[in-house]
């Protein structure tokens, strides 16, 4: 009999330090994964900030922004207004060189990008690439708000953008008016007015550039207006 117990025993403690060991030996499942072992899916990655729009609306007066302070603060208003007023914003105009102040170039004003608009879509790398020409067309160049912007085709149209610049980002050279005053006038009909981009790229006989196509005759609201506008600028985020 005494036999037998030790045998029983000899058995029970071999089973159960099989088992203790089998247990050791099975992984546990991941943190936060499914059972098996699976991993939980990741999580979207967020979309980069935005840091490109057109105002979804002007400031009323014509080519009369305030000068580029003025345009600037409208800028941050609206992105403000849309949760991207920690940034700091800057309107892409060009001044022209008067009055013994020397030209602004709207190209050195908006800082080194990347830019993205309120999608998430790239617009340009860097100030190089966006006069390159970019990624600047009806589909990518929202408002703030994420909005398309009326191009042609569209009622009203609204493809005018005020800009005030050269092709390749500069201010045009002294002489001929092409900012409205540096932005600070509202005086219907020529001489003077305010040089237009079409954010279509679509409607002008030759230039269709998205910041130059042509300039408007004056600078009253009626004048920035005439054929197809509604007083809107670009905004970037230049920090």
């Amino acid at each position: 009999m005494n036999k037998l117990v030790s045998s029983v025993l000899v058995v029970s403690m071999t089973l159960l330090n099989t088992g203790i060991a089998f247990a050791q030996q099975t992984p546990a499942p991941a943190a936060g994964g499914a059972a098996g072992g699976a991993a939980a899916p990741a999580a979207p990655a967020a979309p980069p900030p935005m840091g490109f729009f057109i105002t979804s609306v002007g400031k009323g007066d014509g080519g009369n922004l305030g000068g580029l302070a003025g345009a600037d603060a409208h800028c941050q208003t609206l992105a403000q207004a849309v949760g991207a007023g920690t940034r700091q914003w800057a309107a892409y105009l060009s001044a022209q060189e008067a009055g013994g102040q020397p030209a602004v170039n709207a190209k050195d004003r908006i800082g080194a990008g990347p830019w993205y608009n309120q999608k998430g879509v790239l617009i340009a790398a860097n100030p190089n690439t966006l006069h390159a020409p970019g990624n600047v067309n009806k589909a990518t160049a929202l408002n703030e708000k994420g909005e398309l912007i009326n191009g042609r085709g569209d009622t009203p149209l609204m493809h005018d953008i005020m800009t005030g610049t050269q092709r390749d980002g500069t201010a045009f050279a002294a002489g001929t008016d092409r900012t409205c005053s540096n932005w600070t006038s509202n005086v219907a009909g020529a001489p003077g007015g305010a040089m237009m981009g079409h954010h279509d790229l679509q409607g002008a006989p030759t230039d269709n550039y998205w910041n130059m196509a042509h300039a408007s005759n004056g600078c009253s609201e009626p004048n920035v207006r005439q054929g197809g506008g509604a007083g809107l600028f670009y905004c970037f985020a230049r920090q």
